[in-house]
């Protein structure tokens, strides 16, 4: 009894000797890793350095499953990290490219799925952060789908969305490492699933005063109640914001927007790549930055997220898209190497244009309103929102994200995709803004399945409804630059939020199942009720009828529902979406008739309205093209109109200046002839 006594007291006091001292012992390492982060000059210009950093510390957990749980816990309400505006030079320009109608590919009603499933997710407090706003993202793995907010996360099932684990706090997976991952987790967490390795990886920002470390964790199976190999990457002194990751080859890589250390001014963005390798090991590891790029002048940007099975070109570097403040997406080749340093570089590989854009609320958070309340909310319309998503098609590859401008008067979404984004030429293959009404739109994420279908979530509010959670999208080969299918509605808020700082977001996520890669997962916030700090989540999942089977080609004719696939045999398959009744055989739509009698009268020096004639009975709308100048020619499509209009009134136009304009109606596939062309200028005074 003595001697189990003494192995008892022994084994106490070496407990407490770990605890006192493992903090110390991580505190010394992250000195030591301040004085270490060794900087290496990479030719005659000086800015052109890549710096290595050392992870301060890395073990391997217990299972996750079988670690104390972090409990719910009500602390004082608080702002989330302040997560500071970018200034931009923007200068504000007409939007040609926006989408002013719910534009169906039948005629007859929207035909984006329903979801498959569609349940409440975390809720405020966020476990342990009673912080607004959520920071709602999640990603859909094997067999479960992982949820992450300010400061908790949630593993569900992706079968049946029953919880598995949670919510449980983010300090939980930190339980026993230390330090400030530990100690000092501040939110803005990430989580994603690396399909190649069929790992999970989860990171979130750590520091005493501000962020200065990210703290990362890699799941040792494609189990997220599992063990983690878990790493604390000590990254500077400066304030780390808004840390977003993503999935290559290669490295995990991440970019930052950088700010001094007291937060009041921003340095410029900068690219970071962590040793994908020796994580997914458990071993020690490294991260490679090539530091701060432009300076404080220079846009924000993400790195490309990889989704489906193909992987990118053997070789391809990391690309970064940066927001089109100033007019091109500017794509930039982080081309990492663990084993030279040196030999890293981030270089702008193509600058393809954007189509011009007005910045919404951008001295402002408080923006798009709510009703039943003057608060208004948060639009970050100052940067790509998460995920920028890249797939590798074979024949091309595709990178879609998005980013929220103002347009009609509202906030719209402002979706895009770029193709060729690693072995060029680059190409804006397609971008358009979703803005159909006066609903706001914003706070989006995008992304595309394994036949090149396109997704995008968003929040949708107004003056006289509460915030809502929708998604909208496309088939392959539906007319470019629309979104096609309807817009539908996942969850509608039944509350508005108060208060809070305006606070909205700061992103929401739309991921795709690796393994059947079609089904879309989308999660953003909402509330149930009118108040302040009560924030709610939703997770849905959706997907495009016929995906998973033969790829889609382009039909020559609209069909209210997805036409049977005929067996050899001759007997049909039964179609992925049953129809109410028997749905005769097609035939081709034809082309609408020419809108004519197109004339312009300048009601003002800045107005003109439009008048035609409707010569159509079977067109989805109109679009609306317009060149500047008296003999223009270079004609580009100025907005689309909706079936059976026949009036525009173009504004925000230059004094005593000609504007030719011709009108085309459309359907589904067609386009008529154009109408005749209108030259009409605008008054002097």
């Amino acid at each position: 009894m003595k001697f189990a006594k003494l192995i008892c007291a022994a084994a106490a006091a070496l407990l407490s000797i770990s605890i006192l001292v493992l903090p110390r012992i991580i505190e010394a390492k992250r000195a030591w890793a301040d004085k270490n982060n060794y900087t290496i000059p990479v030719g005659q210009n000086p800015r052109s350095e890549v710096t290595v950093g050392r992870s301060v510390h890395n073990d391997t957990s217990r299972p996750l499953r079988e670690m104390p749980q972090l409990p719910l816990e009500f602390k004082p309400e608080r702002e989330a990290n302040e997560n500071p505006k970018i200034n931009h030079g923007h200068k504000d320009e007409l939007d040609e490219v926006a989408q002013r109608f719910p534009f169906l590919s039948t005629a007859s009603s929207a035909t984006m799925p329903t979801a498959l499933l569609n349940f409440d997710g975390i809720p405020f407090p966020g476990v342990a952060c009673n912080c607004a706003p959520p920071d709602t993202n999640g990603e859909v793995g094997a067999t479960q789908y992982v949820q992450i907010v300010n400061e908790g996360f949630q593993v569900f099932n992706k079968a049946t969305g029953a919880s598995q684990l949670g919510p449980s706090g983010i300090t939980t997976l930190w339980g026993g490492f230390g330090g400030v991952c530990q100690n000092n987790g501040d939110g803005d967490p990430v989580v994603l699933y690396d399909q190649i390795a069929n790992r999970w990886i989860i990171s979130q920002f750590a520091g005493v005063s501000v962020p200065t470390d990210e703290c990362i964790a890699v799941s040792t199976t494609s189990d997220a109640t599992g063990a983690w190999n878990r790493y604390d990457f000590h990254l500077g002194s400066n304030f780390f914001d808004y840390p977003h990751l993503s999935v290559w080859p290669d490295a995990y890589y991440m970019s930052m927007n950088v700010f001094n250390s007291s937060g009041t001014a921003f340095l410029g963005p900068q690219p970071f790549a962590f040793d994908r390798a020796k994580m997914l090991a458990g071993q020690p590891a490294t991260f490679v930055t090539t530091g701060i790029t432009g300076g404080s002048a220079e846009d924000v940007y993400l790195p490309a997220d990889l989704d489906g099975s193909t992987l990118p070109p053997a070789g391809a570097p990391a690309t970064f898209v940066e927001f089109p403040g100033g007019g091109a997406f500017r794509v930039f080749h982080f081309h990492v190497d663990f084993t030279t340093p040196g030999n890293s570089s981030f270089t702008l590989f193509a600058s393809p244009a954007s189509a011009g854009f007005t910045l919404l609320c951008g001295f402002t958070r408080n923006c798009v309103p709510q009703s039943g309340t003057t608060s208004g909310l948060d639009a970050i319309a100052d940067r790509l929102m998460f995920r920028l998503a890249y797939r590798n098609f074979g024949d091309h590859e595709s990178v879609v994200g998005n980013f929220t401008v103002s347009s009609g008067g509202v906030a719209g979404v402002r979706w895009f995709e770029l193709r060729n984004v690693t072995a060029g030429p680059v190409t804006v293959f397609q971008q358009s803004t979703y803005q159909p009404d006066t609903t706001w739109r914003w706070m989006g994420s995008a992304a595309m399945d394994q036949q090149g279908n396109l997704a995008v979530g968003y929040s949708a509010s107004s003056s006289s409804i509460n915030p809502q959670i929708r998604y909208n999208g496309r088939l392959a080969g539906d007319p470019l630059n629309l979104l096609t299918q309807g817009e539908s509605t996942l969850f509608a808020g039944t509350g508005s939020q108060s208060g809070t700082s305006n606070r909205w977001g700061d992103y929401s996520d739309l991921t795709v199942d690796p393994v059947d890669d079609c089904t879309f997962w989308y999660t953003n916030e909402y509330y149930s009720t009118t108040t302040s700090f009560n924030w709610r989540t939703r997770i849905g999942s959706f997907k495009f009828p016929g995906c998973g089977g033969v790829t889609p080609t382009p039909t020559p004719a609209p069909t209210p529902t997805p036409a049977p696939t005929p067996t050899p045999n001759g007997t049909p398959t039964p179609t992925p979406v049953p129809t109410p009744t028997p749905t005769p055989t097609p035939t081709p739509n034809p082309a609408p008739n020419a809108p004519s009698n197109l004339n312009g009268t300048a009601i003002s020096a800045s107005q003109i309205v439009l008048t035609w004639t409707d010569n159509a009975s079977n067109e989805n709308g109109f679009n609306i093209e317009r060149c500047v100048g008296n003999n223009c020619t270079d004609f580009a499509v100025l907005t689309s109109v909706g079936a059976n209009v026949t009036t525009f009134t173009d504004s925000g136009l230059a004094r005593n200046t000609w504007y030719r304009y011709r009108v085309q109606a459309f359907n589904t596939p067609n386009f008529s002839a154009y109408s005749n062309i209108d030259a009409t200028k605008t008054s002097p005074h």
